[in-house]
C-alpha cells in the first residue's frame, strides 16, 4: 500500500498547540500511506519540530492499514520572515508597529509601551483600515517562509482561508511531487470566512473584495471540503463550484467502549469542586463572541452548579479574573486545554456541555464546532441557542439536550435546568443513548474513509 516517498502537507494558519482537525486529517492521510507534515506558525514556548502519534486502530475508517503502511506525522512550525513578519507581528501583539523579536512576538518595553498605549486609541481607525486592506497580513510573513523552506509534496491540505494561497503557490512551484505526479490541493473551508464575525466588521466593499479573492482560491483548488451540509451548499453556490464540497465534520476519533464504562471525574478533581457540584462545561477557544459572560451569570442562578471553562485563547485572562471574583467563588473555574486525544474523556465528566454562541453572523449560525461533536461522543447532553441552525436541528431531531430560546442568562437558565433535571431521572440511560447516537450516526471512521478516497483521487493515486 505504501508508495515510496509519498508526502502530504497539512497547512494551518496557527501554532497547532494542538489543533484537533489538523491532527485528525493528518492521521487519515498517514493511514493512506503518506508521510505527513503539519506546517504551522512558530510561536514562543513550542518546539519548531514535534512528532505526532499515528492513527489509533479503528480510527481512520476501513480497511485498516497494515502498520508498515502508516506514514510518519510531524509538526513543523515556521517563523515568519521579511517585511510582512514585522507588520503581522505588530498587529498580533497589539502594538501597532513594534518590531518582532526572535520569537515573532513584538517587543513592548518601558517608555515605548506607554507611548503606544497613548497613541493606539487615536490610531485605532487607521489600524483597522490597515487590517482590512492588507488582509491576511498576519500570515503573509509565514507564507514567505513557506515559499522558501517548505519541501514539495504530493498533496496539500489547506485548513482555512489563511492557508489556501500558500498551498496553491506550493503546487505552482513544483510541477511534480515526490512521487512524480502533479501535486493536488484540497481547500478545507473550516468556516464561512466572508460571513464570519470579523469579516462582518469590515466595510462592505472591502469584505466583498476579499470574498471574491477567496472564491478564486476555492475554484483553483482541486477539491473543497467543509464541516457540514449547510455550509457545503452555501459555499458551493457563492463560489460557483461544479461539485458540492465533501462534508468532513469535526468529529472526534472514537474512544474504545471501555473508556466511558466508568465515567471519569476529571473536571471536578482538576477544578477542586465537590463531588455533588453539577458541572456545566464550555471547552475550546476562549474569547469574545462566545457567550461566556452570559453562561457564567446563568450558572449562578442554578444551585449546586459551576461553570467550568477548559481551553485557550485571548479570553483566558478574563476567565481567570472571573475565577477570582468573589461573586463566582466556587461557581466558576478555568482549566487549561487538553490534548485532542484526551478531550472526550474529560468532557465525559461534565453534566452539561453548553454552547451559548450569540447569533452574530451567518457563519456562527451555521457552526458545528468540534466541542459539539466531542460532547455527543462523550454522552454529555448539550445546551445550544435557538438560531444556531445546524446544532439546533440535530439536538431536536436526536434528543441530544435542550435548546435555549436565546443566549441571554435568563433564557439559558431554564435550558440548563431542563437537562440537569432530566439527568436526575434518566441519568446514564440518556447519556448512553447520546453516545450511541454519536457512534452510529456521527462516527469519524466512515468520514475518514470518504476523505481518504478524495485524497487518493486528488493526489493521482
Amino acid at each position: 500500500m505504501l508508495t515510496a516517498g509519498r508526502r502530504a502537507v497539512v497547512l494551518v494558519g496557527g501554532p497547532v498547540a494542538p489543533y484537533s482537525r489538523a491532527i485528525r486529517i493528518a492521521r487519515a492521510l498517514a493511514a493512506e500511506g503518506f508521510g505527513v507534515e503539519i506546517a504551522a506558525i512558530a510561536t514562543a514556548g513550542l518546539p519548531d519540530r514535534e512528532a505526532v502519534a499515528g492513527p489509533a486502530p479503528g480510527s481512520t475508517g476501513q480497511p485498516e492499514p497494515e502498520p508498515t503502511s502508516i506514514g510518519r506525522i510531524e509538526i513543523h512550525r515556521y517563523r515568519p520572515s521579511g517585511m510582512w513578519a514585522w507588520i503581522g507581528a505588530s498587529d498580533a501583539a497589539g502594538t501597532g508597529g513594534a518590531p518582532p523579536d526572535g520569537t515573532g512576538v513584538a517587543r513592548r518595553r518601558g517608555p515605548r509601551r506607554r507611548l503606544l498605549g497613548l497613541v493606539r486609541p487615536v490610531a485605532r481607525p487607521a489600524l483597522a483600515l490597515r487590517r482590512w486592506l492588507l488582509w491576511p497580513h498576519t500570515v503573509r510573513g509565514w507564507w514567505a517562509t513557506l515559499a522558501r523552506d517548505l519541501e514539495p509534496a504530493d498533496l496539500y491540505h489547506a485548513c482555512g482561508t489563511l492557508t489556501i494561497a500558500a498551498a496553491l503557490e506550493a503546487r505552482q512551484r513544483s510541477a511534480r511531487g515526490p512521487s512524480g505526479l502533479r501535486p493536488g490541493v484540497i481547500y478545507d473551508a473550516i468556516d464561512d470566512a466572508a460571513e464570519s464575525n470579523q469579516a462582518m466588521a469590515m466595510p462592505g466593499p472591502i469584505r466583498r473584495r476579499h470574498a471574491r479573492t477567496e472564491a478564486g482560491w476555492a475554484r483553483a483548488a482541486d477539491a473543497v471540503v467543509t464541516v457540514n451540509e449547510a455550509l457545503a451548499k452555501r459555499l458551493a453556490a457563492r463560489w460557483r463550484l461544479a461539485n458540492l464540497p465533501l462534508v468532513v465534520p469535526n468529529l472526534p476519533e472514537p474512544l474504545p467502549p471501555s473508556a466511558l464504562a466508568n465515567r471519569p471525574d476529571h473536571l471536578r478533581v482538576a477544578a477542586r469542586l465537590p463531588r455533588a457540584t453539577r458541572v456545566v462545561l464550555f471547552h475550546g477557544r476562549l474569547g469574545g463572541g462566545r457567550g461566556l459572560d452570559a453562561a457564567a451569570e446563568a450558572v449562578l442562578a442554578i444551585p449546586d452548579a459551576a461553570l467550568v471553562l477548559m481551553g485557550f485563547g485571548p479570553g483566558a485572562d478574563a476567565a481567570l479574573a472571573r475565577d477570582r471574583d468573589p461573586r463566582f467563588a466556587g461557581r466558576h473555574a478555568t482549566l487549561p486545554a487538553r490534548h485532542p486525544d484526551e478531550v472526550v474523556a474529560w468532557v465525559a465528566s461534565a453534566d452539561v456541555a453548553i454552547l451559548p454562541l450569540p447569533l452574530l453572523s451567518m457563519n456562527q449560525r451555521l457552526a458545528s464546532p468540534s466541542k459539539f461533536w466531542e460532547a455527543l461522543a462523550a454522552g454529555t447532553p448539550v445546551v445550544v441557542v435557538a438560531g444556531l441552525e445546524v446544532m439546533e436541528r440535530l439536538v431536536r431531531d436526536h434528543d441530544l439536550g435542550a435548546v435555549a430560546i436565546s443566549g441571554e442568562p435568563a433564557d439559558l437558565v431554564p435550558a440548563i435546568r431542563t437537562v440537569l433535571d432530566r439527568l436526575a431521572i434518566e441519568g446514564e440511560a440518556w447519556r448512553a443513548r447520546i453516545a450511541r447516537t454519536s457512534a452510529e450516526r456521527f462516527g469519524w471512521p466512515p468520514v475518514a474513509s470518504r476523505y481518504r478516497a478524495l485524497a487518493r483521487d486528488v493526489s493521482g493515486r
